[in-house]
């Protein structure tokens, strides 16, 4: 994790998953101790169940909301080398900004 940081942005995303949450009865971390060392690390934590599939998805939700919030606040920019991020395609790089219609947008619609 400080590795992470280290070699990546500072503002890196980086979400601690708990997981088998289906086998409660095994644990050996508390949900405590867990939350407290991620939110002493500044990481997002979620607990998780692989078998089951809880909060699988939401792990990878929780993430990604945060990133666009840092790209948002200016925290992230995908346009700089060394980010960690960037846009995939060209038609991504449209919801950066509001799109704009133009003329030939409306001429090409067909409605």
């Amino acid at each position: 994790m400080v590795n992470a940081r280290m070699l990546a942005s500072q503002n890196i995303v980086i979400i601690l998953c708990g997981n088998k949450k289906d086998l409660d009865a095994d644990r050996e971390v508390t949900f405590l101790e867990a939350s407290r060392f991620a939110q002493e690390n500044e990481l997002m934590f979620l607990e998780i169940s692989a078998l089951t599939g809880e909060n699988v998805e939401e792990a990878f939700v929780q993430c990604a909301r945060k990133i666009l919030s840092k790209i948002e606040s200016g925290e992230l920019d995908p346009e700089r080398m060394g980010s960690g991020i960037q846009y995939g395609d060209a038609a991504l790089r449209q919801l950066r900004s509001p799109r704009r219609v133009q003329a030939q947008d409306i001429q090409d619609c067909g409605c």
